[in-house]
């Protein structure tokens, strides 16, 4: 029996050695042992030779680029081989990779490049959900217009020196990607492999930048081990992952769930299937010609879509083994039901611990699958504490999961405060998210501690959009909450009180934050208030959101109107 404290499962110990390598190490093994293709995206595909060859001819166009050691490079790219290439280029030449959300506005991607203190930047000239990247670049960084090659000096990032464009746009402060092709020649192979010596396990391979309680996103620190391990664990220790095996997953790469599962991938040989971007009868498509075992929707409104296709009906999904699926019990019962053969297993996991911390294993029953996110995953250390302390708590409490292990980020960028805030004196890192532990050591995540909405898989701090409805010149203060979808699991929900005065409206409101912030930051319901439900100095939000939320049950709104058709 356990109380309130799971220490490491060390049935990995059975496994054999957990594998701790840098990105490029991992890549090079994978390509000396494996031939067949590595990644099937639906317009292009690679074996692993070939990703790792093209990869080596990328790090020579970065070192003659003049990318140096710990500098931090931005990749706005269309989600393809290329994407997995740079990534790789980049560790190899001891570099760090900041991957950057398409969906972005000028603010929130001004943010990322000054905090990140990025240097370079690879960026496609259009993509789905920004189609004029270019414009929105000039709109971030407004001197880039003035800008001469070849380097640059930006007022608004001093740090930045220049921009890799894919594609044709002419403007004379861009680096043309065939140029960056074309000098990589001049640079010999040993030069990569001068930089690869001197790159160290524990090194920062990736900065994810995901939303927090404050107003702009934090950048997560990863380390190559933590990617590495994490990878090979789950792809043993969970998927049973064998080099047969085709994995198919919809998670945008800029997130750490469609990068880390890769690294499953990589451990084991398996090939990567990813949608790219996606549409439902594209991904049904995909999952029947590749023939995949393996599925990772992980959200329900992912599934949901490709299950409610007309032409799932008439696909031959035989070859699923696993699925990989969050969401609330009951739907996820539903949903294991139309595939049967195919076992879903359910997780509890966040960027700060690689992607996972806790999966289900698929000889559990279903009703443990569908209500817990599982066991820790092996080398990983979780507890249950109350809130503001570090006190266990009793099997089937609610309370703070903090955990620790070699998976864990090793701090926010740049944000010494919110690392020291985040870890305690023994380095367990406090979550911020309540859940409960069983007898068996199964996780099962409840709700955010945090100030923080989940909508559809992407992070939205309160704070960020407050901030921003705040600056309209009506509104005196604003006050955001979660209100209950069916699609999104949560939307924003803006509490609103006016100037004395002033007036606004709802859609005027919504237009004033449609374009200027990510349209899944955007609330979806405004209501005006004269006063506000008050503990001390404190609003109480808890009583903001029951009662949108009671006001939503009582009209029948299980589901929010979408606000475009970016709206996906």
């Amino acid at each position: 029996m356990v109380s309130g404290n799971i220490e490491c499962d060390d049935s990995y110990l059975l496994l054999g050695p957990v594998q701790a390598s840098t990105f490029a190490d991992s890549l090079d093994e994978a390509a000396r042992r494996w031939s067949h293709t590595a990644l099937a995206f639906p317009e292009e595909r690679a074996t692993y030779p070939d990703l790792a060859s093209r990869t080596d001819h990328l790090a020579r166009g970065l070192i003659a680029l003049g990318v140096e050691a710990n500098d931090k490079v931005g990749i706005l790219l269309s989600q393809g081989v290329d994407y997995f290439a740079f990534v790789f280029a980049i560790a190899k030449v001891g570099a760090v990779s900041v991957p950057l959300n398409p969906r972005f506005k000028a603010k929130e991607l001004g943010h990322v490049i000054s905090n990140s203190d990025m240097t370079f930047l690879i960026a496609s000239d259009s993509l789905l959900e920004m189609p004029d990247v270019l414009g929105m670049l000039e709109e971030t960084l407004p001197s880039l217009v003035s800008g001469q090659g070849p380097e640059l000096a930006l007022e608004e990032a001093p740090l930045l020196r220049q921009v890799v464009m894919d594609g044709e746009t002419p403007r004379d402060y861009l680096v043309k990607f065939s140029a960056l092709l074309d000098i990589a020649n001049t640079v010999p192979d040993e030069a990569v492999l001068h930089r690869r010596a001197s790159v160290a396990i524990r090194d920062t391979a990736i900065i994810m930048y995901t939303s927090g309680t404050t107003a702009n996103p934090k950048g997560v620190m990863l380390p190559h081990e933590a990617l590495v391990r994490h990878g090979f664990t789950i792809a043993q220790a969970r998927f049973e992952l064998t080099e047969n095996d085709r994995v198919w997953s919809a998670l945008p790469l800029h997130h750490i769930g469609g990068m880390a599962f890769f690294f499953t991938c990589l451990a084991a040989g398996a090939t990567y299937c990813h949608t790219a971007n996606f549409d439902p009868g594209r991904a049904i498509g995909q999952l029947q010609s590749e023939g995949c075992t393996i599925a990772i929707p992980a959200f329900e409104t992912i599934w949901l879509a490709v299950l409610n296709h007309p032409d799932f009906n008439q696909a031959d999904l035989s070859k699923l083994r696993l699925i990989h699926l969050l969401g609330v019990p009951e739907r996820l019962a539903q949903m294991q039901a139309v595939l049967p053969h195919a076992i879903q297993v359910s997780s509890y996991g966040a960027t700060e611990c690689s992607s996972f911390l806790s999966m289900g294993k698929v000889n559990e029953s279903l009703e443990i699958r569908t209500t817990t996110g599982g066991h820790p995953i092996p080398g990983i250390h979780a507890r249950v504490v109350a809130p503001g302390s570090t006190q266990d708590l009793p099997n089937g409490e609610l309370g703070e999961i903090i955990y620790r292990g070699w998976s864990v980020f090793t701090g926010y960028y740049k944000d010494p405060e919110a690392t020291s805030e985040a870890f305690d004196s023994e380095g367990w890192f406090h979550s911020g998210d309540l859940g409960t532990l069983d007898p068996e050591g199964r996780l099962t995540y409840v709700s955010r501690l945090k100030d923080m909405l989940k909508v559809g898989g992407e992070n939205v701090a309160a704070a960020e959009v407050e901030g921003h409805l705040i600056g309209h010149p009506s509104v005196l203060l604003a006050q955001v909450v979660a209100a209950p979808d069916t699609r999104y699991t949560e939307v924003p929900a803006a509490f609103i009180q006016l100037v004395e005065g002033e007036s606004a409206t709802e859609e005027e409101l919504m237009d004033y934050c449609l374009g200027a912030i990510a349209t899944f930051k955007v609330p979806r319901y405004f209501r005006f208030v004269d006063d506000w439900p008050m503990s001390g100095t404190k609003i109480k939000k808890h009583v903001l959101r029951d009662q949108m939320s009671a006001e939503l049950s009582t009209a029948g709104i299980t589901e929010a109107p979408k606000l475009s058709s970016r709206d996906r």
